[in-house]
């Protein structure tokens, strides 16, 4: 009789039909969204060297010019980069021999600053200029020998261009400022032929700044002058050209004086942190987070006397350190490849460098302590977006000073007098600098 009534009335049954599909779908449902969740396959694992393909890797210091003027005297026409040179009769040698074609590519390196650099201690007050010259002609004759791999580059977007054509990046970069002879019109020549940072010192002071070693000298010596005057008239004229201004081999003293008076961010192009190991090429924490809010980077070193030790942890302790003072935005890469005799265990070479991105990205030591892992925006900001975004901000305050008119002011003479540099025997003009 009941199920008589319920086949009578239409509106009833089709309320019953209706609830008995619901009941079903409210246990099917869930159950085939659980097997789903089942039958899906695990997300892939992220590996650090991925961001690689996705940004360009910037290293931020290489000497291969240099090791090509020791061991080629700068003649290349029959020198074969694009080769093994750990199997050349003479290169495999040479203990600072970490760059060549092949290691670049297995390396993933997007751009290079190429370093223009001649000794100090051989050229100050001498030839500097005009063997800083030579450096920078045989970076660009290297380059140019090899247009499948390398494009010249002397900007930010010249860095994405070479990337998105899948050619490694190559800038040019002069290291120490012996190699302007305290002279302005020089440093202005540099960057027309392409430089596009300078380090204010090497291992040698300058008549205007003191290079990091003095920081170790005890008593203080008299000369000291961290930034002097002048100093600050170049530190402007880079400014005003764009010039990215690197501060790796100064003195502390230096180093807070160029934060303190440069008008746009500033680089390390190639130093670590001096709280993991203390050395004099190392960077105090407060310059460190002085640099975080003046938004510049620190692009760290890998140099084993450096880095106080001889293995890829040790290199990932001083990239941690920095990260808890700057953040993650002001961290970068300078591993000065070719020119330092050792380099760390793992990170032998500039093939190496996949190896380092992986590492962060597990969050594990080869000892097997572990770290927070770097995420995939981390290790983007420090393969390249970190630099990338310094060098637009030197390029944007430049166009902001294209009305500035040139720093032309000669170094003034009691410059070289408290520096105890005033016999000049090789310079013609230095009474002009009296007046």
């Amino acid at each position: 009789m009941f199920l008589q009534t319920i086949l009578s009335n239409k509106k009833l049954l089709t309320a019953c039909v209706l609830a008995v599909v619901i009941t079903i779908c409210a246990i099917v449902v869930p159950i085939a969204v659980v097997n789903s969740y089942d039958d899906a396959p695990a997300p892939k694992k992220f590996t650090g060297r991925e961001v690689l393909d996705e940004v360009p890797l910037i290293d931020g210091h290489n000497d291969l010019p240099f090791s090509i003027y020791l061991v080629e005297r700068n003649l290349i026409n029959r020198f074969n980069l694009d080769s093994n040179l750990k199997e050349h009769p003479v290169w495999s040698a040479v203990n600072s021999s970490h760059t060549d074609l092949p290691r670049l590519r297995q390396g993933k390196l997007g751009a290079q600053f190429w370093v223009a650099y001649i000794r100090c201690a051989d050229t100050q007050y001498k030839d500097a200029v005009a063997r800083t010259l030579e450096q920078i002609d045989v970076t660009k004759r290297i380059i140019k020998k090899y247009p499948n791999d390398f494009k010249y580059a002397d900007s930010a977007d010249g860095i994405m261009e070479a990337f998105w054509e899948k050619k490694l990046a190559s800038l040019i970069a002069v290291e120490g400022g012996h190699s302007i002879d305290s002279r302005l019109a020089v440093l202005r020549l540099f960057y027309e032929l392409g430089v596009r940072y300078m380090t204010l010192t090497h291992s040698c002071n300058t008549p205007w700044a003191d290079a990091s070693p003095i920081d170790e000298v005890t008593p203080v010596p008299s000369q000291l002058n961290n930034l002097s005057a002048w100093g600050r008239h170049v530190i402007w004229e880079m400014n005003r050209l764009g010039m990215m201004i690197d501060i790796s081999h100064v003195s502390y003293g230096v180093m807070r004086d160029v934060l303190q008076h440069s008008r746009a961010p500033v680089i390390f192009s190639h130093s670590s942190a001096h709280t993991v190991f203390e050395h004099h090429r190392n960077v105090q924490d407060d310059i460190l987070s002085e640099l975080g809010r003046k938004r510049g980077i620190v692009m760290v070193n890998f140099y084993p006397l450096f880095v106080g030790g001889n293995t890829i942890d040790d290199v990932i302790k001083h990239l941690n350190h920095i990260r808890t003072i700057t953040g993650v935005d002001h961290i970068g890469l300078g591993g000065d490849y070719n020119g330092v005799s050792v380099t760390p265990e793992g990170l032998e070479d500039v093939s190496k460098y996949p190896d380092l991105f992986d590492m962060l990205a597990n969050g594990v030591l080869r000892t097997g302590e572990t770290f927070d892992p770097w995420t995939r925006d981390d290790l983007q900001k420090l393969a390249g977006l970190n630099l990338l975004r310094v060098f637009r901000e030197v390029e944007r305050i430049r166009d902001g000073l294209v009305d500035e008119e040139p720093f032309e002011d000669l170094i003034p003479y009691e410059e070289f007098e408290r520096a105890n540099v005033a016999d000049q025997p090789c310079m013609s003009d230095m009474d002009m600098h009296k007046n």
